[in-house]
């Protein structure tokens, strides 16, 4: 029996979800970069309308259309993938509906300049959240034919706190309809969300809020049944590379700063006591920092879920650090 290179084996639909500030954008970026190595194709899908990936990936704003945006990460043993983007908005989204399964582009159109689609998400906001995860859930579902195939589709998804009622598309739209084509649009999607096919992945960073919504979401998604939690992404991560004594002393405050002025007068450095005091004061709060993290680190290792760390690109998020992310990826077993 062969061994799995990656935890998500058959999985096609990546929702990627997280709490505000902790980089979900540039996480999901970096997971389709990952998954279309080995000459892959990946649908990277933004629901949000803040034209994120357009901003990550240095490309002109995109429109309610896929379009190639980057190839993927490669080995001289490998074919290159692709990465393809879309930036899904309902308003596009149901005129598309209509045209799909009614030929009414113009009428879909019409209401659309008239407000009646406002109108109706006001009454009913599951009814966005269906057309939106409803394109994804084609792009899916689709063999080919009339459109492009994919081996999979990442979608940055919205925050942690709204992220079940967004999946959770069967129940939200109970109110609008409990037949016709409506409910059997939403009844399928559903079934893509809830199938292997789907996980949900959070992003998080090593403090309290950002790692207790995550697990406060992971929890809701279990509570609801059928919808699979995928991975922690711890992203941001620092380490500071000292031996676990060393460290409980350097956050009690136990340096010896004559010690470290000693080190720095043997590296060739001057110093008059002033710098190694000041050294030892910030390897105080460096080591804190780093104990906390590890509490924090132990809380989501309570989950059960896979955890991926994502380094810290120190000298800020470019092409080259979403590699360098994808890589770090790749090798945890994500891709």
């Amino acid at each position: 029996m062969g061994t799995r290179d990656t935890d998500w084996e058959g999985v096609r639909l990546h929702v990627v979800t997280g709490k505000g500030g902790t980089g979900k954008t540039t996480v999901a970026g970096a997971l389709a970069l990952a998954l279309a190595s080995g000459g892959k194709k990946v649908l990277l899908m933004e629901v949000e309308g803040r034209q994120g990936i357009a901003q990550l990936f240095d490309v002109p704003p995109l429109p309610y259309a896929e379009r190639k945006i980057a190839v993927a990460p490669t080995s001289l043993a490998e074919h290159p993938g692709d990465v393809f983007a879309l930036v899904a908005d309902p308003e596009s989204a149901l005129i598309e509906y209509l045209e799909m399964f009614y030929s009414m582009k113009l009428a879909g159109a019409a209401l659309t300049r008239l407000g009646v689609f406002d109108f109706a998400t006001t009454i009913a906001p599951g009814l966005r959240d269906v057309l939106l995860t409803g394109k994804a859930a084609e792009a899916v579902r689709r063999k080919g034919g009339g459109g492009r195939a994919y081996d999979a589709v990442v979608m940055d998804a919205p925050p942690t706190g709204r992220i079940g009622r967004f999946l959770n598309v069967s129940t939200e739209i109970s109110g609008l309809a409990k037949v016709g084509p409506i409910r059997g649009h939403a009844d399928t999607v559903q079934n893509v969300i809830r199938s292997p096919q789907t996980v949900v992945h959070f992003v998080t960073l090593l403090e309290e809020m950002p790692v207790q919504e995550t697990l406060d979401g992971i929890a809701e998604l279990r509570a609801l049944g059928g919808i699979r939690a995928g991975a922690i992404m711890i992203n941001m991560t620092r380490s500071l590379p000292l031996p676990a004594s060393q460290l409980q002393a350097a956050a009690d405050g136990q340096l010896d700063p004559d010690l470290i002025a000693v080190g720095l007068k043997a590296a060739g450095l001057d110093d008059s006591g002033q710098l190694a005091a000041e050294l030892a004061a910030e390897l105080a709060g460096q080591a804190k920092t780093t104990l906390g993290q590890q509490e924090q680190r132990d809380r989501l290792a309570e989950a059960g879920q896979p955890c991926y760390d994502l380094p810290w690109i120190s000298d800020g998020m470019d092409l080259a650090g979403l590699y360098r992310l994808a890589a770090a990826l790749r090798t945890q077993g994500a891709a």
